[in-house]
């Protein structure tokens, strides 16, 4: 089957029924390269762009950073705001926002711009340059991709191309007479998953600063 990865199946994707099973999304903990690529930041304004259940903008936002967290499905933001409320953050410096990031314009530029295994409804490329294109001089571009690779097992599911993206890809458009690149790695790992078995994950990290 292939996605679409639009609002309808974002909206489906989220339902509780699906939210809440063991080993799903809604209770992951934060991206483990959020903390090493952000720590020597000093915090200011943050953009989550794909928050899903908010783990990584809730995290931001407990240590100083003010963070616009944006998703397409009503149903994540539900639970990224139950999330919140439970850590003790209401209202700023939080603020949940449902929006499509393929059309939607944020108005102002970031200190701090990050997506985490965001699939829009676009090609990943020209959702990364466009998302780029809110950082502001000086600030930081953290992109956290997946690498898709086909499943032995076969779970039914079939990416398309361009969900998928390579290092070579993301830091190829990156000018770098516009952007200084930090870190441009891959990485496997592997993350608990339904049933008690464990899903690995192929991850393409890419930290950049937009020149002054």
């Amino acid at each position: 089957m292939t996605h679409r990865f639009d609002r309808d199946y974002w909206q489906r994707h989220w339902q509780p029924t699906a939210g809440h099973r063991p080993g799903s999304m809604a209770g992951n903990p934060p991206n483990p390269y959020l903390s090493r690529e952000t720590a020597g930041l000093a915090p200011g304004t943050a953009l989550d762009a794909g928050c899903g259940a908010g783990a990584e903008a809730i995290w931001l936002a407990t240590r100083g950073w003010r963070v616009t967290a944006v998703d397409i499905a009503v149903e994540a933001l539900t639970h990224a705001a139950d999330r919140a409320s439970a850590a003790g953050l209401t209202g700023p410096p939080l603020r949940w926002v449902e929006a499509d990031l393929t059309g939607w314009e944020p108005g102002v530029g970031f200190d701090l711009v990050t997506t985490h295994y965001a699939h829009p409804a676009m090609p990943h490329l020209a959702f990364y340059r466009r998302i780029g294109g809110w950082v502001a001089a000086g600030g930081t571009l953290l992109i956290v991709g997946h690498l898709h690779t086909p499943h032995p097992g076969g779970h039914g599911h079939h990416h398309p191309a361009e969900a998928t993206v390579t290092l070579a890809d993301i830091t190829a458009g990156l000018d770098v007479a516009e952007w200084e690149i930090h870190t441009a790695e891959e990485h496997h790992r592997g993350i608990p998953g339904p049933g008690g078995r464990t899903v690995a994950l192929h991850d393409v990290v890419v930290r950049a600063t937009r020149r002054p």
